[in-house]
């Protein structure tokens, strides 16, 4: 009985001990700073996070993640709600992303913004402000895993085929074919040089000829070049007769004036012409043809009747069924 009552007076003072260290524990590890709850909805996986992981502001510790569950507004997502100091300077341009802590694997909340200043994002118990999610570096590398993949295969597929033993024969005669360029390019050098100091063989081309060549190529130039100056005179003293030819015809009482006024007198000869002269001869033209068919019709009488001209016109004899007709007889 006596053990018995040993070891529940010590399981008391273990379990007394212990409920000691859990509350100095507490109270050492209490924040006593004033905080304020904003809630992250990520719609991508928080592997790694844990409720008191730690939020950083720029790296600066500001406070901890208080709960982890499903959002139960936006079916899929991730609901994160935190616990920031007051003093954090969470604006509207705040946004937050998963940062993880070396190759501990352990995960923390990343806050940051873009730079612009914001207003201050209110928040509170009864309406919990959110703070948008971000993908962080790991997650836009595992985005990515897959193309890069993708790309590698293609890019040893390439070096592959580049490495084929067709290719390499094809990359040997490229190398065959700069050796014999360089060759060429070096016998072309020679032969310049060559050139340059007229060092080559007999009746080759050399410095000094083309030199020479080119000094009376020079002179032939300048001797044009005096005519052609020679020639510039004569064209300048013309265009300076024919500017003053030019002024005298357009100064007034001048040639194009003279011609002007000739040209209106011209043109009212032809007015009074159309609207005088024309008519009365158009009407002239109409006597005369009346008379000239008066006279082809006289001209025909005096043809079928001549005794006319000295008894007169007799009358046309009587036609079928008039009076004194007489039918003709049958030969």
């Amino acid at each position: 009985m006596e053990n018995k009552s040993h070891a529940l007076a010590a399981g008391s003072f273990v379990l007394l001990l212990i409920a000691l260290l859990i509350a100095m524990a507490t109270w050492l590890t209490r924040d006593s700073s004033a905080q304020r709850v904003y809630e992250i909805s990520s719609t991508e996986a928080v592997t790694g996070l844990q409720p008191q992981a730690g939020v950083r502001y720029k790296g600066v510790s500001v406070g901890r993640v208080t709960s982890i569950a499903l959002d139960p507004q936006t079916r899929g997502n991730v609901l994160v709600r935190i616990a920031v100091s007051d003093n954090a300077p969470i604006g509207s341009s705040t946004f937050a992303s998963l940062g993880f802590q070396g190759v501990t694997g352990l995960a923390f909340v990343q806050l940051d913004d873009s730079g612009e200043v914001g207003a201050p994002l209110p928040t509170s118990k009864a309406q919990v402000a959110r703070i948008p999610m971000r993908a962080g570096l790991v997650s836009r590398l595992s985005a990515q895993g897959g193309k890069l993949l993708t790309q590698l295969e293609e890019a040893s597929v390439r070096v592959n085929a580049l490495l084929a033993p067709e290719r390499q024969q094809a990359m040997q005669d490229a190398l065959n074919n700069l050796s014999q360029a360089a060759a060429g390019l070096s016998r072309l050098t020679l032969h310049a040089d060559q050139v340059l100091t007229g060092s080559g063989p007999q009746g080759s081309a050399n410095l000094p000829r083309v030199a020479a060549q080119a000094e009376a190529t020079l002179q032939g130039l300048q001797a044009t070049a005096e005519r052609l100056k020679d020639s510039s005179e004569v064209v300048r003293n013309s265009a300076a007769e024919f500017k003053r030819v030019s002024v005298r015809m357009n100064e007034p009482g001048g040639t194009l004036e003279k011609i002007a006024r000739s040209t209106d007198a011209l043109a009212s000869a032809s007015a009074n012409f159309n609207t005088s002269l024309l008519p009365r001869l158009n009407r002239s033209s109409d006597e005369a043809t009346r008379a000239l068919r008066q006279f082809g019709r006289v001209a025909e009488g005096l043809a079928e009747q001549p005794q006319s001209l000295l008894l007169g016109r007799t009358g046309a004899a009587p036609g079928p069924g008039e009076t004194g007709f007489v039918p003709p007889t049958a030969p």
